[in-house]
C-alpha cells in the first residue's frame, strides 16, 4: 500500500501538559483512519501537527514522502493543497453564498473560464446532494446542510487526504448517519485517505477501515472497529459502551 502520511515518535507538550507522548502512525492511500479519545486527549493537536500548524517538540512527520520539518513556507503550502480540512463548525463565510464559498478555494489557481469554475462548483455540490442550494446563504441552511457544503468546499480541489474534525458534532442521529455515509461515499469515489477525529461511535463504525484510540497522549489500541469494540480492556469497553 502507498503511505501518504506517517508520524514517528511524535511528542508535544504545552508547559507541563504532555499532550502527545510518542505517537506513531501511518495512513495509506484510500484508507479511513478514525481517531477516538476523550476530550483533551490530543486528537486535534495531532492533525494540526500533521499539516504544520503546530510544531512538535520531538518526532518526524512525513506528508507524501516529504519530511515537513524545516520546509520553507512555499513548499509546505504546496503539500497542504493536497490536504482538505472539514472544520467542526463547517466554517462557511456567512457573507458569501454557497456558490461563493465553493469558489473561494479556487482563487489561488490560474484564471479559469467561468464555465469551468461553474462546473467544478456544481460537481462538488452534486457530490453532497445540494446542487439546489447553490445560491442560498449559509444562514438559510440547516446544520447538516452546512456540513455538506463544507465537505463540498473541501472536495473541490480534489485533495488526496481529508482531515475531518468531529464531522457529526451537533447533529441529530439521522443527519449524523447521513454525514458518515457521505464520508464513506467520497472515500470510495475519489480513493482519498482520511483521518476522522470523532467522539461518535456510530460514525466510527460506518466510516473506519482502521481505528486508533488515544489515551493520555499515547496510542492505547489500534485495529479494525470490530477488533477495538471487542477489546477486553475495561477502559476501552467503557468508552464504547
Amino acid at each position: 500500500m502507498e503511505t501518504v502520511a506517517e508520524i514517528t515518535h511524535l511528542r508535544k507538550s504545552f508547559g507541563t501538559n504532555h499532550v502527545l507522548n510518542d505517537i506513531n502512525l501511518k495512513i495509506n492511500k484510500g484508507e479511513n483512519l478514525v481517531v477516538l479519545g476523550k476530550s483533551g486527549s490530543g486528537k486535534s493537536v495531532l492533525i494540526k501537527c500533521l499539516v504544520g500548524l503546530i510544531e512538535p517538540d520531538e518526532g518526524e512527520i512525513f506528508l507524501f514522502g516529504e519530511n515537513i520539518a524545516g520546509l520553507k513556507t512555499g513548499k509546505l503550502n504546496i503539500l497542504r493543497k493536497k490536504v482538505g480540512f472539514l472544520f467542526q463548525s463547517a466554517a462557511l463565510y456567512d457573507s458569501m453564498s454557497v456558490r461563493e464559498n465553493l469558489e473561494f478555494p479556487l482563487r489561488d489557481l490560474k484564471a479559469k473560464p467561468r464555465e469551468e469554475t461553474d462546473a467544478l462548483v456544481i460537481e462538488a455540490l452534486q457530490n453532497v446532494g445540494l446542487e439546489s442550494a447553490i445560491d442560498k446563504m449559509p444562514s438559510e441552511l440547516s446544520g447538516g446542510m452546512r456540513k455538506r457544503v463544507g465537505l463540498a468546499r473541501t472536495l473541490i480541489l480534489k485533495p488526496e487526504i481529508i482531515l475531518y474534525d468531529e464531522p457529526t458534532t451537533g447533529l441529530d442521529p439521522i443527519t449524523s448517519r447521513e454525514i458518515s455515509q457521505l464520508i464513506l461515499n467520497m472515500q470510495k469515489k475519489y480513493n482519498t485517505a482520511s483521518i476522522i477525529i470523532t467522539h461518535d461511535i456510530e460514525c466510527a463504525r460506518i466510516t473506519a477501515n482502521r481505528v486508533i484510540i488515544i489515551k493520555e497522549g499515547i496510542v492505547l489500541a489500534e485495529g479494525t472497529f470490530k477488533e477495538i469494540s471487542e477489546s477486553k480492556d475495561e477502559w476501552i469497553r467503557s468508552f464504547f459502551n
